[in-house]
């Protein structure tokens, strides 16, 4: 190496990549800090959002401190290479080649700190230190592959700062899978504010990257807007971060299979939150089969924000939103290393939902006090909210052959129904509606429409009663407990007030009924609708849903929203 650069210019250089890696990612969140209080909020509540945020900025921290700490131990390498007379970038050790240009052998170390080591070309003989475990003394088949701890996949905008990170794993089941409804449910129980504050990052725990790039796909079709404004992420490990499942432990006399399953998850999920953690302040994990409930982001963060505040609570761990298995469990970032070092380090041992009691009582539990007192300090750091958040609604458990009716009791019952307030209009169908379930109920939000199997041809309409200007429409057909009992091959079709149907059809890309309505929309495959209305049509006589073919299936609308002036 040369060694004409000094030490202190060397450290110069350090310090200098020290401020811009650290000191303007503070800058920033302090800035969002200060845009984020109210004059609603108590002074207390304040000061735990400032002092959160502080956590999550130590952490980050603390990570540049270990490249720092890192970085040392491979100058250290290319001083000693150096003494014993080697030059060059390339010096050799004990018969090992070493190239500090190799990003190979830099794999530890983030990308700041790779570029940091590509230009510093010379320092002085560092003090022997020790070597500390790290993830591959738990996971030493990481070593095998140099992209091992990289995604394999990833669909990103790189959003940073946000207060809360969803993280939701899915892997392919053998029947139905509720990811779509799932990430739907999330969105439409969050308003603007909150979506602004919150992002989804979405693990696909498989290796096979035609089923990766499958889902992936998926999403991006329904969910398009949000990926791009980095309110959603995706991706998936590589192959090479999994050890040899068939050479696992049997262990808690379970089967080989599940095993093999729940030391999986364990891996995912450490993988999922390492992603994840330098991302927001608080870390939400969530499976991809639950339903939410309304606002849900803005309670998990006034609830995080009072205990918190609260003194003999503000060392907490986990705030519970959920009372199934890992379902609901709020940590902030900064402690996910605790989780994410316990589950490398057991993985093979327990499922992850007792490795995170294991962990809570091995923090504050003493050999020579008795249980209830265990319990008392346990309580302190492992804080359940109630009523529960979060519902889990899947019976297919992506364990092979695995039925799971599992229910949280605090949840409460799941609605229906969600009612609007509609523009006045009258609405009819030939559709039969069963029992007392019909259409003008739920146009006016007192109930849902359920009737019996359409036919090509039937129509639901909803004749305005004066003409209206309607800027998005948005029907949801189905429900949890009956999800096929939805629309196919329906379009939503509206019939302009100005009659002047073919002009418009002219100017904008539309498709023309025969009986002039224009063709706006239809129902996707998870039997939704959700569509915005240009307002070069104008004002509105009547919109209607059409069925264009037979469906072997009863059908439930369960929302309708017509979002005109004036009306919400």
């Amino acid at each position: 190496m040369n060694m004409g650069i000094s030490t202190s210019s060397m450290r110069r250089r350090g310090c200098l990549y020290g401020i811009v890696l650290v000191l303007i990612p503070c800058t920033v969140l302090i800035v969002v800090i200060g845009t984020d209080y109210t004059t609603e909020q108590s002074m207390s509540q304040r000061m735990a959002e400032f002092q959160m945020r502080m956590q999550y900025l130590e952490s980050m921290y603390r990570t540049k401190q270990e490249d720092v700490a890192i970085l040392s131990q491979y100058l250290r390498l290319a001083a000693l290479n150096g003494a014993n007379g080697v030059t060059g970038a390339t010096s050799s050790t004990d018969g090992a080649n070493v190239s500090l240009a190799n990003l190979d052998l830099l794999d530890g170390l983030s990308p700041d700190s790779r570029s940091l080591i590509r230009n510093v070309t010379s320092t002085t003989r560092l003090a022997e230190s020790l070597k500390l475990p790290t993830a591959f003394h738990f996971l030493p088949h990481l070593l095998d592959d140099s992209a091992s701890l990289q995604p394999s996949y990833i669909e990103s905008k790189k959003r940073q700062g946000v207060s809360i990170v969803i993280g939701i794993p899915t892997v392919k089941r053998d029947k139905q899978s509720y990811l779509v409804e799932t990430i739907d449910n999330l969105i439409s129980n969050m308003d603007e504010e909150e979506q602004n504050d919150t992002m989804i990052v979405l693990f696909v725990g498989e290796t096979d990257m035609d089923y990766v790039r499958t889902v992936a796909q998926e999403i991006r079709t329904r969910f398009a807007s949000y990926i791009d404004s980095g309110f959603i992420e995706i991706i998936a490990p590589a192959a090479s971060y999994y050890p040899n499942m068939n050479n696992l432990r049997q262990t808690l006399n379970d089967s080989q299979d599940r095993v093999r399953w729940r030391s999986k998850q364990n891996l995912d999920f450490a993988f999922l939150m390492a992603y994840a953690q330098p991302k927001g302040a608080f870390y939400l994990q969530l499976e991809d089969d639950i339903l939410t409930k309304k606002g849900f982001v803005t309670i998990m963060k006034n609830f995080a924000l009072e205990k918190t505040a609260k003194k003999e609570h503000s060392e907490w761990f986990v705030l519970d939103f959920c009372q199934l298995g890992f379902i609901g469990k709020l940590f902030k970032s900064a402690d996910l290393p605790w989780l994410i070092t316990f589950f490398q380090m057991f993985f093979n041992d327990k499922p992850v939902d007792w490795l995170l009691s294991h962990l809570i009582y091995v923090k504050v539990c003493s050999v020579d006090k008795d249980g209830k007192s265990c319990k008392q300090e346990m309580s302190k750091l492992w804080i359940h909210y109630k009523p529960s958040l979060f519902q889990h609604i899947g019976t297919q458990s992506s364990l092979r052959g695995k039925v799971q009716k599992l229910k949280d009791k605090q949840f409460g019952k799941i609605p229906n129904f969600h009612p609007h307030r509609n523009p006045p209009a009258v609405v009819r169908t030939g559709i039969q509606p069963y029992k007392s379930y019909t259409l003008q109920k739920a146009y006016l939000g007192e109930s849902f429409f359920w009737g019996l199997m359409p036919q090509p041809g039937d129509l639901i309409e909803f004749k305005f009663k004066q003409p209206t200007t309607v800027r998005r429409f948005l029907f949801r057909s189905g429900n949890f407990e009956q999800p096929s009992d939805r629309f196919y091959n329906t379009t939503v079709e509206v019939l302009p007030a100005s009659g002047n149907t073919s002009l418009i059809s002219a100017a904008l890309p539309f498709n023309v009924t025969k009986d002039g309505f224009l063709v706006v929309g239809s129902f996707n495959n998870i039997g939704i609708a959700d569509g915005v209305i240009d307002s070069k049509i104008g004002k509105l006589k009547e919109l209607r849903l059409h069925v264009n073919s037979d469906s072997q299936n009863w059908v439930i609308l369960r929302e309708i929203y017509l979002q005109s002036n004036g009306v919400r």
